[in-house]
């Protein structure tokens, strides 16, 4: 048995957010041959189930690892099988060191994003990522419980979210991970999550070696998984230190369904 890890946005998922029918068709066969498949993306659940309905991708045993790695869930019944939360005063640090360096950021519970004010960084992630608003000034006083993940944005200067993260990472080191998911987006997470961490977990949960297990991805934050998989690839479309962690390359991009094709040439 092999099991695949698979990041969704620039990955397995093309430049206008579909699964293509040769990829589907890919997965509907490494399925049926046995084989286990993980969606490992930055995406909170909701999103990420959404993008599983609109595809069709309907599989036995499919897991999700979610918001990079922070909720392990099983499709199949329905649940988590592994959370990692950020401390409620954790959440409160971070929004107060981001408004001093006037800088959006969100966080969310399990159903919604919370953010302050209805902005234009807000208004961008919400064209891709469908979740209801809830906004308040004090991200603690709302939650129900402690969030799985804080998400920093900003569209037009990237050396602002590198001070942010510059400014908190002595604070940070020994509670959070802080990795970049695009230019704009500066993910923030609890110190033993990620999707590396991940991939181990769930190899060790279903005594699969590590050796058998593939990771693909194009992102700073798939970076951990290609290097714990047996066999990291990055996409064509990659970011240069993503292909650097890899072990293969795709010859093709994400939009001419570059991992389906790499796939079916290595995969018996």
């Amino acid at each position: 048995m092999k099991i695949l890890f698979t990041d969704l946005d620039g990955t397995l998922l093309n430049n206008q957010s579909v699964i293509s029918e040769n990829t589907k068709a890919f997965l509907d066969n490494f399925i049926r041959s046995g084989h286990k498949l993980v969606l490992s993306s930055g995406r909170p659940l909701l999103s990420i189930l959404e993008v599983m309905e609109q595809a069709g991708l309907h599989y036995p045993g499919i897991l999700i690892s979610a918001n990079n790695g922070t909720l392990i869930y099983d499709c199949d019944r329905k649940t988590p099988i592994l959370e990692k939360r950020l401390p409620l005063s954790q959440v409160s640090y971070l929004q107060a060191q981001a408004k001093a360096f006037q800088l959006h950021i969100q966080t969310y519970t399990d159903e919604a994003v919370v953010t302050a004010e209805e902005d234009e960084e807000i208004r961008f992630y919400r064209r891709r990522i469908h979740l209801p608003l809830l906004l308040a000034q004090d991200y603690a006083s709302v939650l129900p419980k402690e969030p799985l993940k804080m998400l920093a944005i900003h569209l037009n200067d990237h050396s602002r979210l590198t001070a942010f993260r510059d400014a908190v990472s002595d604070w940070a080191a020994d509670k959070i991970q802080m990795i970049f998911s695009n230019d704009f987006y500066l993910e923030l997470f609890h110190k033993d999550a990620g999707k590396g961490n991940a991939v181990r977990f769930l190899c060790d949960y279903f005594q699969i070696p590590l050796s058998d297990a593939y990771a693909a991805g194009d992102a700073d934050n798939d970076i951990s998984m290609l290097q714990a998989a047996g066999c990291g690839i990055a996409m064509a479309n990659a970011a240069p230190k993503v292909k650097a962690a890899a072990d293969v390359i795709t010859p093709k991009d994400n939009d001419n369904d570059g991992l389906a094709d790499f796939l079916r040439s290595v995969l018996p």
